[in-house]
């Protein structure tokens, strides 16, 4: 048997990429295309540099 001391972890408010199609950008939020969904991603989520 497989030694099962290797635990699996899960990590919470971790970085992912995605990558998409931006089809619209308004004032306060970014429309993305992944796949066959459109994603609504408020700006607020973005980290930018001022």
């Amino acid at each position: 048997m497989a030694n099962q001391s290797e635990s699996k972890k899960i990590s919470v408010n971790s970085t992912i990429s995605l990558k998409g199609i931006v089809k619209a950008i308004f004032n306060d939020t970014v429309h993305v295309q992944i796949g066959g969904k459109i994603i609504t991603i408020p700006t607020s989520e973005f980290m930018l540099e001022k």
